[in-house]
């Protein structure tokens, strides 16, 4: 199989892969069954990487023109023959999920600088082993059934609690558990928003959130975020074209620039709001990565227009999925009509861990662990780029993201080969703009930062 590669191409090349691949297919292969080429011998044959070749098979494994074999490698479907005749084309959906994959997919010694979660090294098994152990040992309960439809009262309550020191006075009725901040994001588009309504984003924003709107057939907006938050003046001009629904904003440690909301700003997205008569969906899912609080759009607003979104699955596991939603009373019951619809319950097992942790204090002295350890992470990786001559967006305070940008002179496939070479897997950086527009900018996780794999590559682009 000899494929085109253009590796001077905008098109990452585990694109072109996954289009020649097709294009061969329907050529050669497509009634189902003939061994594709293994992984090695692909890579070695078109002198690329690995992980290049295993997102393109991936991608098409999951659009079911090839079937992986554990132990025999990669074949033909015998479904293709009804699938190649479909568009290569990305839609928009599709153009968010196919960047994540090599994140998802790399293997275990692959550097995820550019991922959204901490290292597992940094996982602090003990107190979360104990709570494991306690929930099932006194709740039967709490492995077997299904939690509430809203969630657990005692939750909510010591949620309703923890709100109180950033001034956001939610009452236990007012909040939702979830299974996570991207079920969140998916109960509330699926309540608020039909086909064809317009929501505004930040730009750049949160890929995820972008692909479900994309779901839902939803025009999607950009608008430009600095270093203090929404830009002001992009945002009005916005508003005297468009008539948004929703307006979704990341007000602490903004995902990927790292920014953090000032109160000048909010009170001036409140005041558009209220104008133009939008709602507010504000994101605070790394709020336990902030030493001191700072302004909320929720607490400004009391739950008004504002939905405030939070989540433990970013400080404590990714497994362990459990979030919750502060909403405007009147909204409650349809938002748990909607859950119960779609998923019955949240994870009664992972709430009733995340509530032996609460009460006994040890999530606290986790998450104080953890700013700390951030911190002194981001003022390493913060000294390491600005050593090297990449250009930061803005100085994050906290949290695990920098937004950077390599030296001119390093062009966007020097960089790609570098990664590989140091066995670093990034963020396409033109995910996390709602339009894909190409970008040198690139979200880096400081958690990552000082291991020698990093610290070589950031040099090496200098």
């Amino acid at each position: 199989m000899k494929l085109e590669v253009n590796r001077h191409a905008t098109t990452p090349i585990a694109q072109q892969l996954e289009a020649g691949i097709r294009a061969w297919i329907a050529a050669h292969g497509a009634g189902g069954g003939r061994r594709l080429p293994s992984i090695r011998r692909l890579a070695a044959t078109h002198h690329i990487s690995r992980n290049a070749v295993i997102e393109a098979y991936e991608r098409l494994v999951a659009s079911g023109l090839v079937r992986s074999r554990p132990g025999s490698g990669f074949y033909v479907a015998d479904s293709a023959a009804a699938l190649v005749s479909q568009p290569a084309a990305m839609s928009g959906l599709e153009e968010v999920t196919s960047g994540l994959w090599g994140l998802f997919s790399a293997n275990e010694h692959t550097l995820k600088l550019g991922c959204g979660w901490l290292p597992s090294v940094w996982r602090e098994g003990d107190d979360l082993t104990h709570a494991i152990r306690q929930v099932a040992r006194k709740s039967r309960s709490g492995i077997f059934e299904y939690s509430t439809p809203q969630g657990p009262q005692d939750l909510r309550d010591l949620i309703q609690e923890r709100l109180r020191p950033l001034a956001i006075n939610a009452d236990a009725q007012q909040i939702v558990m979830t299974g996570g901040g991207s079920h969140s994001l998916d109960l509330l588009v699926r309540m608020l928003l039909e086909p064809g309504d317009v929501v505004f984003v930040e730009s750049p924003g949160y890929y995820n959130l972008f692909g479900l709107l994309h779901l839902q057939r939803i025009r999607v907006i950009g608008v430009p975020r600095l270093a203090d938050g929404p830009d002001i003046e992009r945002l009005e001009v916005l508003l005297a074209e468009y008539r948004p629904k929703l307006f979704y904003i990341n007000s602490v440690f903004h995902n990927p620039t790292g920014s953090t909301l000032t109160p000048a700003v909010a009170h001036r997205v409140l005041q558009l709001a209220e104008q133009h008569d939008f709602q507010i969906i504000e994101d605070d899912i790394y709020a336990d990565f902030q030493h001191t609080p700072t302004t909320r759009l929720a607490a400004l607003d009391g739950l008004n227009r504002v939905i405030y979104l939070g989540s433990f699955s970013k400080s404590l596991s990714s497994s362990l999925r459990v979030g919750f939603v502060a909403a405007p009373v009147t909204w409650v019951q349809r938002l748990v009509d909607i859950k119960m619809l779609t998923s019955i319950s949240a994870s009664r097992f992972a709430e009733q861990v995340v509530i032996t942790m609460l009460q006994n204090g040890s999530y606290r002295k986790l998450t104080e662990r953890l700013r700390i350890k951030l911190a002194n992470q981001m003022a390493v990786a913060l000294t390491m780029l600005k050593n090297a001559g990449w250009e930061v967006y803005t100085q994050p305070a906290g949290g695990m993201f920098v937004w950077a940008k390599p030296p001119a002179a390093i062009t966007p496939e020097a960089l790609r080969e570098l990664a590989n070479r140091w066995e670093i897997t990034l963020s396409p950086g033109h995910l996390f703009f709602a339009d894909h527009q190409p970008t040198p900018w690139l979200r880096l996780n400081v958690a990552y930062i000082q291991d020698p794999r990093a610290k070589a590559f950031i040099e090496a682009g200098s």
